[in-house]
């Protein structure tokens, strides 16, 4: 079985993804991080990636998301961190499964049009001044109606879906793919607007969903947790 977790990253979810990944006993734990990030997380190394070294687009992103979570209380990929040290305790293998970010965001830097690179600046901006507001309203409107909410974001920001959603969903979907040939019991911690187009990618026919709407509301939480208490495939 795959039990795959949708997060946000800048919220402070890392009480109940630990509570899930020890209660799911997996054999292995797959992240929404590559190498370099996984590294960095969990302090095994810089992970080649020094400020000097980013570029302008990847830094402030990394910076914005930072500020964000500092309003939460948080740090960026605290979930990824809780993931991993549950996933360890449980002698789960722990798996990356994300392409390099950085690189990522440069090929979409370069193939944006120059519209999509005003309204993605002007997007910036207007998150930045309105803080945690923003952050609240893109959850909200994302919980309602996620088909709505990303055929407005293709219509927007083409180049972005494309390489940020669509074309990472593919690679980290081949990747768990491949873990799951070694791997029975696995569980996914991605960021919450991967989990449809991953899971539609995925060979094994039993999938459980836990999205990071359940993860925000305390009674859906409270399903959460009898669920995976129990063993049980839905909510």
């Amino acid at each position: 079985m795959i039990t795959v977790i949708g997060t946000g990253h800048v919220f402070n979810l890392a009480e109940p993804v630990s509570f899930i990944v020890k209660n799911t006993w997996p054999d292995a734990v797959l992240i929404e991080l590559d190498m370099s990030r996984y590294k960095t997380i969990t302090s095994e190394g810089d992970g080649g990636e020094s400020k000097e070294g980013r570029s302008t687009i990847y830094r402030q992103t990394a910076e914005y998301q930072n500020r964000m979570a500092e309003k939460y209380g948080n740090k960026v990929g605290g979930e990824f961190l809780a993931a991993v040290n549950t996933g360890k305790l449980a002698g789960a293998d722990i798996i990356p499964i994300d392409t390099d970010a950085q690189r990522v965001m440069d090929e979409m830097w370069d193939e944006m049009s120059v519209g999509e690179k005003t309204r993605y600046k002007l997007s910036g901006i207007r998150d930045s001044v309105l803080g945690r507001r923003a952050v609240e309203n893109v959850q909200k409107s994302f919980a309602v109606n996620e088909e709505a909410y990303v055929a407005d974001m293709r219509r927007r920001y083409p180049t972005l879906v494309r390489k940020l959603i669509d074309e990472r969903n593919a690679y980290m979907a081949e990747q768990i793919n491949k873990a799951s040939e070694d791997h029975e019991n696995m569980v996914v911690v991605v960021g919450d607007a991967h989990v449809e187009g991953i899971c539609a990618l995925l060979k094994d026919p039993v999938v459980r969903k836990i999205r990071l709407a359940d993860l925000m509301d305390d009674a859906r939480l409270k399903e959460v947790r009898k669920m995976v208490w129990n063993g049980e495939d839905t909510i």
